[in-house]
C-alpha cells in the first residue's frame, strides 16, 4: 500500500535536485538555507539527499526520514568507514588492507607487507582521484607526507571491475568498467570503458546481501573477480548514473517507488505547503 497523501503525493523535499528529476512535487531548498527553512522541513514526509553535514541534524534532531539513509551515509562517508564495517562481516570479501596513522605509518614495514607495486587511496574520493599506484618509495614516501590517514591495499591483477548499483531494496543495474589499454584506473572519468554483458550473478547476489546486512538503501558497490574470488573495493553513495542511463535504466522511479512504498513510514504534519 503506498505511504501517499490524500492529494496523491507525499510531501518530499531534496537538497540536490539533480538527483530528484523526475520525482513528482519535490520542493527544493539550497542546503545552506536549512535553517532559514526549517519549519518547511519540520513538516516534510522525507528529506531527499541532505550533504553530510546535515544528516544528524535531520535524523537525530528533527526525527526525519531521510533518503539515502543514515546507514548509508555513516558507512559510506570514506574510504576507511566502508572498510572496517566489511572487514568485520565480509571478510573475505575485501583485498589485503592496512589503515594508519601518518605516524604509525612505518615505510619499512608497509614495504614489507605489500611490496611494490601497492595500492594507496585517499580515503574521501571518487572517480578515480586519489586512488594511486604506488611503484616506490619516493612515491610512497610523498603519500604518505600528504595524507593524515593512510589507506594502503594489495594491488590486484585485474584491468576492470564492476559497479553494481543498489537503490531501495535491489540491485538495479550492473556494467563493467573496463580500464584504457596501459592504464590503471577503472573510472570512466580516467577513459574507462563500459561492457554490460556477463555478468556473474554471485556478485549481484554478494551486494544484495551486504547492502540487506548494513541496510544501505543507495549505493554504487565496486567489485573485482580475481581467480574466481569476489572483492568489494567500497560503495559510493553519489554515484555516477550515466553507465545506468545508457541501459534505460532511470534511477529517480526506483527512488520514487522505494520511499512511497516504506512500510516504516508516518507522515508529517499535513500543512506542509506543497510546490509550484
Amino acid at each position: 500500500m503506498l505511504n501517499i497523501r490524500k492529494d496523491g503525493q507525499m510531501r518530499l523535499i531534496t537538497f540536490n535536485p539533480f538527483r530528484t528529476i523526475g520525482i513528482p512535487k519535490v520542493t527544493y531548498i539550497k542546503p545552506e538555507n536549512m535553517f532559514k527553512e526549517i519549519e518547511k522541513i519540520k513538516e516534510a514526509d522525507y528529506i531527499l539527499f541532505p550533504e553530510y553535514w546535515q544528516v544528524n541534524t535531520l535524523v537525530y534532531g528533527l526525527k526525519k526520514k531521510i533518503f539515502p539513509n543514515i546507514n548509508t551515509y555513516q558507512l559510506g562517508h570514506n574510504k576507511i568507514e566502508t572498510t572496517r564495517v566489511l572487514q568485520a562481516i565480509f571478510p573475505e570479501n575485501v583485498p589485503y588492507t592496512q589503515i594508519l596513522s601518518k605516524d604509525s605509518g612505518n615505510i619499512e614495514k608497509i614495504e614489507e607487507e605489500f611490496g611494490y607495486p601497492l595500492v594507496a587511496k585517499e580515503i574521501k574520493s571518487s572517480m578515480g582521484r586519489g586512488v594511486f599506484l604506488i611503484e616506490n618509495r619516493k612515491e610512497l614516501k610523498s603519500y604518505i607526507d600528504n595524507n593524515e590517514f593512510l589507506y594502503i591495499q594489495e594491488r590486484l591483477p585485474i584491468d576492470r571491475d564492476l559497479r553494481i548499483v543498489y537503490v531501495g531494496d535491489k540491485v538495479i543495474g550492473a556494467y563493467w568498467r573496463i580500464a584504457g589499454e596501459g592504464q590503471f584506473h577503472n573510472n570512466i572519468a580516467k577513459g574507462a570503458s563500459y561492457d554490460y554483458d556477463n555478468i556473474p550473478k554471485e556478485a549481484i547476489d554478494l551486494v544484495e546481501n551486504i547492502a540487506r546486512e548494513l541496510n544501505i538503501n543507495h549505493a554504487g558497490f565496486d567489485v573485482v573477480v580475481v581467480d574466481n574470488k569476489l572483492y568489494i573495493l567500497e560503495y559510493n553513495v553519489m554515484f555516477g548514473n550515466e553507465g545506468l542511463r545508457n541501459m534505460g535504466i532511470n534511477v529517480e522511479e526506483y527512488i520514487s517507488e522505494y520511499i512511497n512504498n516504506d512500510p516504516d513510514f508516518t507522515p508529517s504534519n499535513p500543512t506542509f505547503p506543497r510546490a509550484s
